[in-house]
């Protein structure tokens, strides 16, 4: 049986870039672009009316940022799948960006069987983010402290373990929810009070955390 469509809109004052996009996706069946914004307000607009499945904002741009974008579209739809599709592999940006609820952060110099790659796993629900950029948030999150050392000190509910694993291994809410035979309510519920033991900000910094320590165990 066929994989569904995904649609996808991009958010990037960069017209050659945004072209890019739009014939690397053109190659894909399952990946189809239905609008192209040039800064934040025509992407709100955009996003607004047409619903896409997957969101490509880019962060440096001028007028309203990447940053204060992704922030207005969680405003007004909390569920849409924006990633985050950039030249920035800075820390700083890379924190915000998640923190600010992005569901995945991806370098615009990856190759372009890899950009496809992980944007079918975004489309399917995952958390995506460039290889070179989970070690950069896990020495960031070592660096930052006040994080517990182990499992033990997190003091994680038998549950909340089963779900941070899920998490780790880049499964959306809904995914977690049909996995688990749970709504997807009670799954949110639990990753708000994991976040809170892990003294962490966002869930992709939770799976960080997570595959940290499971090598640091031996798991």
């Amino acid at each position: 049986m066929d994989k569904p469509i995904s649609s996808v809109i991009t958010i990037d004052d960069h017209p050659l870039y945004r072209k890019g996009v739009a014939d690397l996706l053109d190659m894909d069946p399952q990946l189809q672009i239905i609008g192209e914004a040039a800064n934040g307000e025509q992407g709100l607009e955009l996003i607004q009316r047409l619903h896409p499945d997957l969101i490509l904002l880019d962060l440096n741009m001028i007028g309203m940022d990447g940053i204060e974008t992704l922030k207005r579209i969680k405003e007004q739809d909390p569920d849409a799948r924006v990633i985050m599709l950039t030249v920035s592999d800075n820390e700083a940006d890379v924190i915000a960006a998640l923190r600010t609820g992005a569901d995945g952060y991806l370098l615009k110099d990856m190759e372009p069987e890899d950009t496809l790659l992980y944007l079918h796993q975004a489309a399917a629900g995952k958390l995506v983010i460039s290889d070179r950029l989970t070690e950069l948030l896990a020495y960031a999150l070592r660096t930052e402290g006040h994080h517990p050392s182990d499992m033990a000190q997190a003091g994680l509910t038998e549950r909340e373990e089963q779900i941070l694993t899920l998490v780790s291994q880049g499964l959306s809410n809904k995914m977690i929810a049909r996995k688990l035979d749970i709504t997807e309510g009670t799954v949110k519920v639990h990753v708000k009070h994991i976040l809170k033991k892990l003294n962490l900000r966002s869930r992709v910094e939770a799976a960080v955390w997570m595959v940290n320590h499971s090598q640091e165990s031996g798991r």
